[in-house]
């Protein structure tokens, strides 16, 4: 994942990895580390994490030299990557975010914002009371509406439309996006650990790419991704009260209805219909061609080609016979 916007405080060597996640260990541990990346992005400088058989097959080739996992799960690694084991990975790779990315566990509200006004973006038409965060850019021919809030770290492409009260940050807006009013759009997901004192935050380095001729709708919320980026494909259309959660990738040409919920790190393929109030765990793949029913409730895979309904969702025929 490339990450343009927060501050990679490494390289960071193998020993206060160690260190941090109190591990003991005697072999030579003064090998810098540079990045922590998910199993598709991990390089030879970079620490990576495997902590489910579901991408065992990534993990059988990843690059990075090292990896957070279970005692279970490491034998699925290549050669070339020395398994690191802790007791829980998730919060281990938490942990070791946190080191390399401090400033990316809270989302206060952005305090050095000004009125549009006060820089020239170009030719924008805005409403009133619109203000702006550093390290902002606006293309050409855009709108923003009344009381809307660009915080820092936003890049907008041209012929954008963002209406009012919303407000985003962390995010890269192509070309043609059309954002109606009310949204949130790349604050931080719901990535937390309970605990009965004080509930340990998850790091958020991702962001929120949303590619060109996009409209999300009245009151989305698109959290920005925790380990890779959260993105919506060229061409699909977000109805209003929608919820896209961190790690999320939805394909081209996709249309979803009100109110529907994807949990994180799901992918939704291209030229996807989903109902109305329709929801889907995480960690799921939907294939492409595939239409979802209002009401539905996903809680595995669904292949390409594919038409279900229900909760637990199911092939359209088998639950139309079974509902007779």
């Amino acid at each position: 994942m490339s990450n343009p916007f927060f501050s990679n405080k490494g390289p960071i060597s193998l020993a206060q990895i160690f260190n941090i996640l109190k591990i003991t260990n005697e072999k030579k541990t003064d090998f810098n580390l540079f990045d922590i990346k998910d199993l598709n992005n991990a390089d030879k400088d970079s620490i990576t994490f495997f902590h489910s058989k579901k991408y065992k097959d990534v993990a059988k080739i990843t690059k990075a030299s090292f990896c957070l996992t279970s005692d279970l799960l490491k034998d699925f690694l290549p050669n070339t990557c020395q398994p690191i084991i802790v007791s829980n990975v998730l919060t281990a790779v938490a942990r070791i975010t946190k080191e390399f990315y401090p400033d990316s566990i809270e989302d206060e509200f952005d305090n050095k914002v000004f009125n549009i006004e006060n820089k020239d973006f170009g030719i924008i038409n805005h409403g009133k009371n619109v203000l702006v965060g550093e390290n902002v850019k606006i293309g050409s021919n855009c709108l923003i509406g009344h009381n809307s809030i660009i915080e820092k770290n936003v890049q907008i492409g041209d012929n954008c439309k963002i209406g009012s009260n919303t407000i985003i940050r962390n995010s890269i807006i192509k070309n043609n996006v059309t954002i109606l009013d009310n949204c949130i759009i790349g604050k931080k997901g719901f990535g937390f650990f309970p605990n009965k004192k004080k509930n340990f935050r998850y790091p958020h380095i991702g962001i929120v790419v949303i590619n060109e001729d996009c409209e999300i709708g009245c009151g989305a919320t698109i959290d920005r991704g925790s380990m890779s980026n959260t993105e919506i494909g060229k061409n699909t259309f977000l109805d209003n009260q929608i919820h896209i959660a961190h790690n999320v990738k939805i394909g081209e040409n996709t249309i979803i209805a009100g109110q529907v919920g994807i949990a994180g790190s799901s992918t939704i393929g291209n030229n996807v219909r989903i109902g109305g109030q329709a929801g889907i765990s995480g960690h799921l793949k939907i294939g492409n061609n595939v239409d979802i029913a209002g009401g539905s409730g996903v809680i595995k895979d669904i292949p390409d080609n594919s038409r279900v309904m229900g909760y637990p969702a199911k092939n359209l025929r088998e639950f139309l016979r079974e509902n007779k």
